[in-house]
């Protein structure tokens, strides 16, 4: 099954993260860009995992998953190898309403990680709903080969335009003959 591509605002959303390994490094530091709303609960945290945590001043405890963690969480990621664990969070996180991932077990998973791009306003995620990540990580790398280095001032003017102009079919095709002309230009 495909994952539908969202892009979802994080504010006043808090993440639990379950897990300190690696992986569950990689899920922080993906989080951090977008949000600092995030607790960690872990038996053990790797150096580097603990370094980030207190450089960012992310609140975590060094404990075992308990029932109800997630009870006024809005997205939980799952970064254990315990699959009876991924099995009784997601479980759990159905009667939340808790949106919630758990690390290489999809049957686990409301959602998955896309591999991304993040450059200012712009975002743009890459996904093969599990079945690849390692070409999703490659593609995205592609991709970023072809951004060119003003598009965040681009942006910004037609973040500004968008605002000053009445809205309408005028403003729309302004914006998108705008848009299109930016594009062409990349190749020269």
């Amino acid at each position: 099954m495909s994952y539908f591509p969202a892009f979802i605002k994080l504010d006043n959303k808090q993440i639990l993260l379950v897990g300190a390994g690696n992986i569950a490094l990689e899920k922080l530091e993906k989080l951090l860009v977008f949000t600092k709303d995030i607790v960690v609960v872990a038996l053990e945290f790797s150096p580097d995992m603990l370094a980030l945590l207190k450089q960012e001043q992310i609140h975590y405890e060094k404990r075992a998953y308990k029932k109800g963690d997630i009870k006024d969480m809005s997205m939980v990621i799952i970064a254990v190898d315990d699959i009876g664990l991924q099995k009784i969070i997601y479980d759990e996180s159905q009667d939340y309403k808790c949106l919630c991932n758990s690390v290489d077990s999809v049957e686990y998973c409301d959602f998955i990680f896309p591999s991304f791009i993040k450059n200012d306003d712009l975002t743009i995620a890459v996904s093969t709903s599990g079945s690849s990540p390692a070409f999703a990580k490659h593609f995205r790398i592609y991709l970023e080969g072809l951004i060119p280095e003003g598009i965040s001032s681009f942006l910004q003017e037609m973040k500004e335009l968008r605002s000053s102009l009445p809205k309408g079919k005028e403003r729309m095709k302004m914006l998108d003959t705008k848009a299109k002309e930016y594009i062409r230009g990349w190749s020269g």
